[in-house]
């Protein structure tokens, strides 16, 4: 266990405050909703950042971090489809992306190899961070404004659903052209 791998755990232990703060009705709750969001996002930053830089990467941590990231988006999006801020297909869709990626890394790291996370996957986590904020506000604190994450939204979606297919593309090249990979699985 080091700092980064507390980081990472901060991050799941603050989800299912997000989500009673966000699902229990009082004032405030958007605000207090955004700042657990917020930072519970930016351990993903510093959890990864920190890791690298004191070359104190860890499997536990290279377990933990994605499942931590995919927690932390599908209990938020849950969370706003009950509130009816988040269409339930579309939440559906990302979330989907979300378990099949994990599965198809789950696999090859079963087989000996790995697929770090692209370029795409990260922004596709940008986006979903800056998306989940403007929707966690609402019409309430964004007022005529609030459009502005309901395009966020589908700017996401499109991004989940190419980061998606990346990563299935992706995938697919390793276990059609990794001999290895093919003796493991028969």
């Amino acid at each position: 266990m080091n700092f980064s791998n507390f980081l990472t755990l901060t991050r799941i232990f603050l989800t299912p405050f997000l989500v009673v703060i966000l699902l229990t009705k009082f004032d405030g709750r958007e605000i207090w909703g955004l700042v657990i969001f917020l930072l519970a996002s930016a351990t993903d930053w510093f959890d990864g950042y920190l890791a690298r830089k004191r070359k104190t990467v860890t499997n536990l941590g290279m377990l933990l971090d994605p499942l931590a990231d995919k927690l932390l988006i599908t209990s938020a999006l849950i969370a706003l489809v009950e509130l009816k801020v988040v269409p339930a297909c579309i939440a559906v869709i990302i979330i989907g992306r979300e378990i099949a990626v994990t599965g198809l890394r789950s696999i090859l790291a079963l087989k000996g190899n790995s697929m770090p996370s692209s370029n795409l996957g990260k922004t596709k986590m940008f986006f979903e961070v800056v998306t989940i904020s403007l929707l966690i506000l609402g019409k309430k604190y964004m007022g005529e404004f609030f459009f502005i994450g309901k395009a966020f939204l589908i700017g996401t979606l499109l991004i989940a659903v190419f980061s998606g297919i990346d990563y299935l593309i992706k995938s697919w090249k390793i276990f059609t052209t990794d001999l290895n990979f093919q003796e493991k699985i028969s």
